[in-house]
């Protein structure tokens, strides 16, 4: 078989990012990490997620030995990213919130930053708006409830509109917040609410996130010969039938969201 890539969260975020990867590499098989165990990542300290998230992902490639990785999360990447680099032997691809985008959007120069707490503070989202939105004043906003509500709704919950607004309301009504015309979503869990996320804001807001811009980077890398191995002969293509999906933890919430995982191809389910 060729070598899967393998997507990584804390929990089921990352399944925003898997939507645009399958879009552009439908026949790659995909091994789908959730270090449930540790979630949430977003209200960890950064010395937890560096020490935690290396020694996780260096165990997963050593079973998996995927052809490439992607660290589907924004807390991760923003944290151990470098860490992680230096520690595998295949290539990384990260997660960092779209400011770059959101900036090519914004009319009004003000863009907001949705994310957990841990994502929010880091000194990466401060170069990332001095690099790419100079001219812009960047509002931002944690939340860890956002994150739950997210996993909820995978697991087929009903997700309450109230509570949602309420979630936006922190970003739209800092100094500033009347401005926002766009918004990144710089956690993976946050795309998986979209529609609530837009109803909640009652007004035009454009909700940019990176899972497009990580898919052409994985297909480059990917279609790189040196950074991809090419197969032994006689190997045969991988599909969406061999990926699974790995947790680090038995609980219930796994078996809830076995439906989810199911309609998007991840099957069968393993533990590490």
């Amino acid at each position: 078989m060729i070598a899967p890539i393998l997507l990584f969260d804390s929990g089921v975020g990352g399944l925003s990012v898997l939507s645009p990867i399958r879009a552009a590499l439908p026949e790659r098989a995909v091994v789908y990490a959730a270090d449930n165990a540790g979630f949430p990542y977003g209200t960890k300290t950064e010395a937890e997620i560096a020490g935690r998230v290396p020694a996780l992902l260096g165990r997963l490639v050593e079973r998996y030995r995927p052809a490439l990785v992607v660290i589907a999360c924004n807390t991760a990447s923003t944290i151990a990213l470098a860490a992680v680099r230096a520690a595998l032997d295949v290539p990384v691809v990260g997660t960092v919130p779209a400011i770059k985008l959101a900036a090519a959007f914004s009319r009004t120069r003000v863009i907001g930053v949705l994310g957990t707490t841990a994502t929010v503070r880091q000194p990466y989202v401060d170069r990332l708006a001095a690099e790419f939105a100079a001219d812009c004043r960047i509002v931002r906003h944690g939340s860890a409830l956002l994150v739950e509500l997210a996993e909820a709704k995978l697991r087929g919950a009903t997700i309450d509109p109230a509570v949602v607004a309420h979630e936006l309301t922190g970003l739209l009504d800092q100094p500033g917040g009347e401005h926002i015309d766009a918004v990144v979503l710089a956690c993976t869990h946050f795309p998986l609410l979209a529609p609530e996320l837009a109803a909640a804001a009652q007004r035009s807001l454009t909700f940019v996130d990176g899972g497009e811009g990580i898919a052409r980077r994985v297909a480059s890398l990917l279609s790189d010969a040196g950074s991809s191995p090419a197969p032994p002969a006689g190997a045969r293509p991988a599909s969406t039938a061999s990926s699974r999906a790995v947790f680090t933890r038995r609980d219930a919430d796994v078996d809830a969201l076995r439906p989810a995982l199911h309609s998007v191809g991840l099957d069968p389910i393993d533990y590490l």
